[in-house]
């Protein structure tokens, strides 16, 4: 017991140490996507390249890191790294997620002795490559989608190796801000570093390296004593992705868990081949998709480690849109890492009925506004990611505006947004009607207005779920696709999902995303939930009629006496 008390005690102090380095990121970044989205996650690693703990950021990146990790140990295994150097990577073939997402690994050094690693990912907005900003969809290689670090040094025994500090310059659209945030990000490291001696120091290597392997045992332990519970069999779960931005097709993403025993398998074999367009997903993203799905299932409580990922054995077929093969574009993998997610929560809700919550958006709408600010001359990138309805719960509704559930990226506040950057946000709103109806409804979307203040600005984006609804589970209804427009209410022009346009001053996007599926019957939402959502709003009575009928709609202005917000038929 004293061990396992003690465990739990060093636990929360390496954990602090993530912690503080996503903090001093965070702090010291340039761009709102790392500084307010969050886009990010730092981890402490024994000297072994396993994952000890991680920052409580975005649980996607902890299998990338896993991964990224994995490949780093080869190259060191040739290449050793010294105290003071930053190894630098984001190389999707190589254990990377996508090119905007950097990784850094600095190794940890006491009396000369090598005692472990610490490495941060996060997003950069401007890595160069074809399309300003990084995210636009519709692009057919990964050479156009900017730098792609294989394993180099970027600090060499604490200096700056100016060579590749050099080269990334010359080759990025808002220099100030991505040099900036590079240099954060290796900062983050520096910070992890000194956190980590401090802990040595306080709690000794051998008790430190001892608690690892007891807290990944546990995280291993926990989540199989979960899947003892379930059921054998096999369980499929598919979810489908609009395009891939060069075609309209429609892409199917199928999963198949086949449990026997304590063996459990995820067959992802059956998903789409690679395409075109730039959402293929790298390997890491996938791993993170399905380690993400089981870890909330059987376990959300344990340490997210390295125990999670020797729980399930995960199949994918070299050349799918899951496992994509060189030179395949990656950069709006999440549309599809997202379904992946959505698929496996699928299964799992037929291996545990009635306990998982319906389909959310799935979908992450990642819009840039580039151009040039006309009072400093500077080159600008505004990015911005937002998420849509979460699916409603089994005993709850959903969670409105919602960010996806392997992101958890915060809000970007409009005054951040209009301070740094030459646009002006017209409205920032949650979308009625857009969540399932249900017993419990899906929860709403939501859509911004963003107006530019200069010419010669380029808006490039991808998106989802804007063709396909979001489905509801047990009976529960469909939430409501997204869309892009440009100039609401004057042109009303749509925009592709996946895409880049130019735009002018005075030009307005608006940015709509899709609402969560319903969890339930129709027929079992009560009275007093239905006069609730119509007095705050969330719903109409043009809704409460096509999803409800004239009979509930009558029988709610019945009761408009004694229910605020509802004038009596």
């Amino acid at each position: 017991m004293r061990d396992r008390v003690q465990a739990q005690v060093i636990r929360y102090a390496l954990e602090l140490v993530a912690e503080d380095m996503a903090s001093t990121l965070m702090r010291t970044a340039r761009s709102t996507v790392i500084k307010e989205v969050q886009d990010l996650s730092c981890a402490l690693f024994d000297r072994e390249g396993r994952v000890i703990v991680q920052s409580k950021h975005a649980p996607m990146l902890l299998a990338g890191s896993s991964l990224t990790m994995s490949q780093a140990m080869e190259h060191m295994a040739c290449q050793p790294l010294q105290m003071g150097d930053v190894l630098i990577a984001n190389d999707p073939f190589r254990g990377g997620q996508h090119i905007m997402d950097v990784m850094m690994i600095s190794p940890v050094f006491r009396e000369g002795e090598l005692v472990g690693y610490v490495g941060s990912v996060a997003h950069h907005s401007d890595l160069g490559g074809a399309s300003p900003g990084g995210v636009a969809g519709g692009l057919t290689e990964i050479y156009a989608e900017g730098l792609c670090f294989p394993f180099v040094r970027l600090y060499i025994g604490g200096e700056e190796n100016p060579d590749l500090f050099a080269m990334i310059e010359n080759n990025i659209r808002v220099p100030h801000k991505t040099l900036g945030d590079i240099r954060a990000q290796a900062s983050s490291c520096l910070t992890g570093i000194r956190r980590f001696l401090e802990a040595v120091d306080r709690f000794g290597l051998e008790t430190i390296e001892r608690t690892a392997d007891m807290l990944i045992a546990e995280t291993e332990d926990r989540l199989r004593r979960g899947l003892n519970k379930l059921p054998d069999g096999e369980f499929t779960g598919e979810d489908v992705v609009d395009d891939d931005g060069i075609t309209e097709d429609a892409i199917p993403i199928r999963v198949k868990i086949v449990k026997k025993g304590c063996d459990v398998t995820v067959d992802l074999t059956g998903c789409a081949d690679q395409v075109r367009g730039n959402i293929n997903c790298p390997l890491a993203t996938t791993l993170a998709a399905v380690q993400y799905g089981f870890m909330i299932a059987l376990d959300k409580q344990v340490t997210p480690n390295q125990g999670v990922f020797s729980v399930v054995d995960i199949k994918t077929r070299k050349g799918s849109i899951v496992d994509p093969v060189k030179p395949a574009a990656t950069a709006a993998r999440t549309n599809v890492s997202l379904k992946i997610q959505e698929a496996v929560l699928m299964a799992l809700g037929k291996m545990m009925p009635g306990r998982m919550m319906a389909p959310s958006h799935a979908q992450i709408s990642h819009v840039a506004f580039v151009g040039t600010d006309p009072e400093t001359g500077r080159a600008f990138s505004y990015n911005d990611i937002f998420g849509g309805g979460a699916g409603a719960r089994p005993a709850k509704d959903g969670r409105d505006a919602q960010d996806t559930h392997m992101a958890r990226f915060k809000n970007t506040p409009t005054e951040m947004i209009e301070h740094e950057y030459p646009v002006r946000v017209w409205s920032y709103e949650l979308l009625p009607d857009s969540g399932g109806a249900g017993k419990f409804r899906g929860a709403l979307g939501l859509a911004r207005d963003v107006e530019v203040m200069t010419d010669g600005v380029v808006f490039s984006r991808y998106g989802d779920r804007q063709k396909n609804v979001v489905p509801g589970a047990e009976g529960g209804g469909h939430g409501k696709p997204g869309r892009f427009v440009l100039n609401p209410g004057r042109e009303d022009a749509p925009l592709k999902s996946k895409g880049v346009d130019p735009l002018k001053k005075g030009d307005i996007v608006r940015i709509e995303t899709p609402g969560g599926g319903g969890f339930g019957p129709v027929s079992e939402r009560s009275d007093a939930a239905l006069a609730a959502d119509l007095r705050d709003g969330k719903i109409t009575e043009g809704f409460i009629r096509t999803e409800f009928g004239e009979e509930q709609l009558a029988t709610l202005k019945k009761l408009g006496g004694n229910t605020p917000g509802i004038a009596a038929g």
